[in-house]
């Protein structure tokens, strides 16, 4: 054999190898192509999956719900009384607010059954007859920690109940009560939506809340206490 032919043998063999060696590169990158698109799925399956447990299923099973001990018409109230929300819920001569009415405040419209209301007359037959106090389910509840005072924002501020409440006062029926079960306060204050997002200023009492509120107030009337030592207001 020529040293010609030795030459051009060896070049052949080595462009064989060549590309036997270009092939299996290209059979290993088709193989990591097609390991990734798995890996990609997986991840992807796996963040919706901790969303929907984390901004769904978490949520239902965070908050126990509860009835309400009897329904309340505010509605129909609002339409017996002279002086609306204040004929129930007002503020006594020091200052201090009344909250949830007493029995004592019911007793003289309610002392017999005046309807057909099944709510009306489990409730003179169950509290007003016992002489027993009814055990609402407070939707804002706060931390006993909190100090929240009703004159300085309503008597001061001017502010109205539905900033805070909503329009309740509106309502035919009461809504169902959700409990948080490990803070065992009402989702009111954190509010329906876990993201913590708001369309209305009633959908939640957080402090963030207070403290925007606050903020606003600062800025445009200079007289809300929110600079140092502002904090000992609200917090015991």
């Amino acid at each position: 054999m020529s040293t010609n032919d030795k030459a051009n043998e060896d070049s052949a063999e080595s462009t064989d190898q060549q590309t036997i060696e270009s092939s299996a590169e290209i059979i290993d990158t088709e193989q990591d192509d097609s390991a990734v698109g798995p890996i990609i799925l997986f991840f992807i399956f796996g963040l919706v999956a901790s969303l929907v447990v984390g901004w769904v299923v978490f949520p239902q099973l965070l908050y126990s719900q509860k009835q309400q001990p009897i329904d309340f018409n505010h509605a129909l109230h609002n339409e017996e009384v002279d002086e609306g929300c204040e004929s129930c819920h007002f503020f006594r001569d020091d200052g201090s607010y009344s909250g949830v009415p007493k029995l004592a405040q019911c007793v003289g419209c309610h002392e017999e059954v005046l309807g057909d209301s099944e709510a009306e007359r489990i409730f003179v037959e169950e509290y007003v007859a016992k002489n027993r106090e009814v055990p609402w389910l407070i939707y804002s509840r706060q931390p006993d920690c909190v100090f929240f005072s009703h004159a300085a924002h309503v008597k001061l501020a001017g502010m109205e109940c539905v900033t805070c409440h909503g329009p309740i006062g509106e309502s035919e029926s009461l809504k169902t009560y959700e409990e948080n079960r490990i803070s065992g306060y009402s989702r009111d204050i954190w509010g329906r939506n876990i993201a913590g997002i708001k369309r209305n200023t009633w959908d939640r009492m957080k402090m963030d809340d207070c403290a925007e509120c606050h903020r606003e107030k600062n800025a445009n009337q200079g007289s809300v206490q929110t600079l140092k030592g502002g904090c000992f207001v609200c917090h015991k």
